[in-house]
């Protein structure tokens, strides 16, 4: 079920359609599975874009509290997508008696895995269109092709982890959780800033 370059190259082939068409027009992919990885990726790759909006120097301080209302509720929807991706993956899983709750426990999870996947592919991609800068320096390039140096390798092996944890999964000799990440920020009732000052 979980095919790590096959979630790599979806997430290459999003950025692609997404910087290039409308998000409107876009289809998820009909495979449940890879609907919902594409969903998560969405939801960083809105993030990357409305954090860019926010780091620009013309935008008044209305705009800015509007903004980052926005980037907490994108946040919360990433963090449920990576939750809810650990959540499909392990309902298939259990049908077979996995994981083995005898075997040893990986740290991180499949979805928080592939969020990381997810803003990796972001970064390179906006590498990339740094380095094929026409108006940028022959300096800016360089840093640039060295950032993704890299960032390829960071991909590569987290890629490599996220497979071998998948086959230890299957096989029973390691398994993993789902960990919620339990935010506060978007609860009012848990936050002081608002419910002091409601």
């Amino acid at each position: 079920m979980l095919d790590a370059l096959q979630i790599t190259a979806l997430h290459d082939q999003l950025n692609e359609t997404w910087h290039r068409e409308a998000l409107e027009s876009w289809l998820p992919p009909a495979q449940p599975w890879l609907a919902l990885v594409a969903q998560q990726h969405l939801a960083n790759f809105e993030l990357w874009h409305t954090e860019d909006a926010a780091r620009a120097t013309n935008v008044t301080d209305e705009q800015l509290a509007r903004i980052k209302r926005h980037i907490d509720a994108t946040n919360q929807r990433r963090n449920d997508l990576a939750e809810a991706m650990d959540a499909q993956l392990l309902a298939w899983l259990a049908p077979f008696d996995l994981p083995n709750p005898n075997a040893e426990l990986h740290s991180e999870s499949p979805g928080l895995m592939i969020d990381r996947l997810s803003i990796l592919s972001l970064k390179i991609f906006h590498t990339t269109e740094e380095i094929e800068r026409v108006d940028a320096s022959n300096g800016h390039r360089e840093r640039n092709r060295q950032r993704l140096t890299t960032l390829a390798i960071q991909r590569t092996d987290l890629a490599g982890c996220l497979g071998q944890l998948w086959s230890q999964t299957e096989k029973g000799t390691r398994r993993f959780k789902l960990y919620q990440q339990l935010k506060m920020y978007n609860d009012p009732t848990l936050n002081p800033a608002v419910y002091q000052h409601g």
